[in-house]
């Protein structure tokens, strides 16, 4: 069973940038989909980033556009979420993600940055942006 471990979460102030990384065991990150969640104390799992290798297609919340940015390693078998001008409203625990099945081409937005829609998770990093 694909198993992952997230890092590069700290403390950071408004405006700053941070690097998440996600480093895949026992699979490899080509074969399934991606995502980037977050969740704040007392709210709901928000997708922030999804990346489908099968389409090469990136898809990202609205709150973080222009942004993050999701990328994939397929040689070091990670994953990354790259997030500059960071805002208070980004404080959350962030969470990788692998889904296992095979999407379809016409599946929008909404259904990458569901989180019923994944399989596999991390147990997360915090981030915590200072104003």
């Amino acid at each position: 069973e694909v198993q992952l471990a997230e890092s590069g979460g700290g403390p950071v102030e408004t405006g700053g940038s941070l690097r998440l990384s996600c480093v895949v065991s026992g699979d490899t990150v080509t074969n399934y989909f991606w995502g980037w969640f977050r969740q704040a104390p007392g709210k709901e799992r928000e997708g922030v980033a999804s990346f489908v290798p099968l389409y090469g297609r990136s898809y990202y919340g609205d709150s973080v556009k222009g942004r993050f940015t999701i990328s994939q390693d397929n040689e070091q078998n990670a994953l990354y979420l790259q997030m500059n001008a960071l805002k208070p409203e980004d404080t959350a625990m962030y969470y990788c993600a692998a889904g296992h099945a095979l999407p379809l081409a016409s599946e929008s937005s909404d259904y990458f940055l569901s989180k019923s829609s994944y399989h596999f998770w991390g147990r997360g990093t915090q981030v915590a942006v200072s104003s």
